[in-house]
C-alpha cells in the first residue's frame, strides 16, 4: 500500500514496540543523547517560565511531551523537567506544585509497554530525587496521562498547559507529500530528486508545522513555554548529504534488491518517507509567520553517527557501529517498510543496510543535525 493520506500515515507511523531486539525501547540511545544535550535550553525555558508566573506560581504544573514514543526516553524528558522545577522551587523557597504529565503519540504507539515497564521506574526515580533534594521520604504528586492522537490536531483544552516538550518527532509529516512522481530510485529527498519533489516536501512541512503551532498556541497559557528538537540540517539545500544520506543508503540497499529481483521496481519507486528535515531558517520563518510565539533560543547541534558505536550501558566501543545504527533505524522505519514491502524481506533489507552503514562509517564521518528552538507563547 502506498502511503498517501494523513489517515494512512497515522495508522502505520510508530516506533517498534515491546522490549525485543529490534524494539525502539532497546534501540534509542541516539534519541536519549539528544534529549540530554538540550537540557540547558530546557532549564532556561523553565526558569523563564517561573520568572513570568512567580507571583502566581500554580499549585499544579501541566507538562506535555509530544511524540513520546515508548521505552526509557518517553519519561526521561518529564523527569528532567520535574527535577529542574524541584531545584527552582527549593532555591525560591516555593512549595512544590503538583505535576500533571501528558504523554502523547499516535494511537499505534506502544503505550502498554510504556506504562507497564517504565512508569514504575519513573515514579521510583521521582521519590529518590525528592529525598536527595529535601532529605525526606515522600511521594511527589505526579499524575501521568496517555494522550493518543496526532499533534497536527487539537489534543488539549484551551490554555491548559504550562510547558510543551517534543524531541525527534516534528520532522515526521502528517502525510507523504503529493506530487512525488519522478522521484525514481529514491525513498526521500536526494541529490537526484527533481526540484518539484523538494518543493512538495517543503510545502508539506510548512502546512504541518504551521498547523502544529496554531494548535499549541491555543493549548498553552500566555507566557507558557515550548522546547522543540527536530532532526534537521544546517545547509540551505534540502537534499544535502547532512540530512538525506541516512535514507539514501537505505534506498541503495533497496535498489540492489530490485536488481536481484527481490523487490519490484514499482514498489521502490512508490515508497517515500513522510519526513522533512528543516533548517533553522525554515523553522524560524514558520514561527514568525504564524505569530503565536516569540523565539527565546534557536540553534543547531550535531550528534555523530559514531555515538552508536558505544554500548548504551557502558563506555565500551564496539567494533561495528553500523550494526547499532542499523538497529536504531530499524526501530524507527520498520513499520513503514513492512506496510509497503511486506514482512518477508525486512531482515534482508537491514542486513544489506547495516553493511552499507558500516562501510561508510569506516571511511568517513557523518552526523545527525539537530535543530532546537525554545518558544514563548505571546498571544
Amino acid at each position: 500500500m502506498e502511503l498517501t493520506g494523513e489517515m494512512e500515515v497515522m495508522q502505520v507511523l510508530h516506533m517498534n514496540g515491546g522490549m525485543g531486539e529490534t524494539s525502539y525501547a532497546i534501540n534509542s540511545l541516539l534519541q536519549r543523547k539528544v534529549i540530554s544535550m538540550t537540557k540547558p535550553i530546557m532549564e532556561a525555558a523553565i526558569t523563564a517560565l517561573f520568572s513570568t508566573v512567580a507571583a502566581t506560581l500554580p499549585t499544579s504544573l501541566a507538562i506535555a511531551d509530544l511524540g513520546c514514543s515508548t521505552g526509557p526516553n518517553a519519561l526521561s524528558a518529564v523527569s528532567e523537567i520535574i527535577n529542574i522545577v524541584i531545584d527552582l522551587c527549593k532555591a525560591m523557597k516555593h512549595e512544590l506544585p503538583e505535576f500533571q504529565a501528558f504523554l502523547n503519540d499516535l494511537p499505534g504507539n506502544d503505550f502498554n509497554t510504556l506504562f507497564n515497564s517504565f512508569l514504575p521506574r519513573f515514579q521510583g526515580k521521582l521519590s529518590e530525587q525528592l529525598k536527595s533534594k529535601y532529605g525526606v521520604s515522600a511521594t511527589l504528586p505526579c499524575f501521568v496521562n496517555g494522550v493518543p492522537g496526532s499533534f497536527y490536531g487539537r489534543l488539549f483544552a484551551r490554555e491548559s498547559l504550562h510547558l510543551i516538550h517534543s524531541s525527534y518527532s516534528l520532522m515526521w509529516l502528517s502525510q507523504v507529500p503529493r506530487g512525488l512522481e519522478g522521484n525514481k530510485g529514491n525513498i526521500y529527498m536526494a541529490r537526484s530528486s527533481p526540484p518539484k519533489v523538494l518543493r512538495a516536501y517543503y510545502e508539506q512541512f510548512q502546512r504541518d508545522f504551521s498547523t502544529f503551532l496554531e494548535y499549541r498556541g491555543q493549548e498553552l497559557l500566555v507566557g507558557g513555554r515550548m522546547v522543540l528538537t527536530l532532526l534537521g540540517r544546517r545547509s540551505d539545500d534540502p537534499s544535502s548529504k547532512e540530512c538525506c544520506y541516512i535514507w539514501e543508503l537505505l534506498a541503495i540497499a533497496l535498489s540492489h534488491m530490485v536488481l536481484e529481483g527481490l523487490v519490484e521496481e514499482q514498489k521502490l519507486d512508490s515508497f517515500n518517507i513522510p519526513q522533512y528535515t528543516p533548517s533553522p531558517k525554515e523553522v524560524q520563518g514558520e514561527v514568525q509567520k504564524q505569530g503565536s510565539f516569540s523565539i527565546d533560543c534557536l540553534e543547531a547541534s550535531e550528534v555523530n553517527w559514531s555515538i552508536l558505536a558505544t554500548d548504551s550501558n557502558s563506555d565500551i566501543v564496539l567494533k561495528d557501529g553500523g550494526h547499532n545504527l542499523a538497529r536504531c533505524m530499524r526501530a524507527v522505519a520498520e513499520p513503514l517498510l513492512i506496510d509497503h514491502f511486506g514482512k518477508e524481506i525486512i531482515d534482508e533489507i537491514f542486513k544489506r543496510y547495516e553493511a552499507l552503514l558500516a562501510d561508510r562509517m569506516s571511511k568517513e564521518k557523518n552526523a545527525f543535525v539537530n535543530v532546537v528552538i525554545s518558544l514563548k507563547k505571546i498571544t
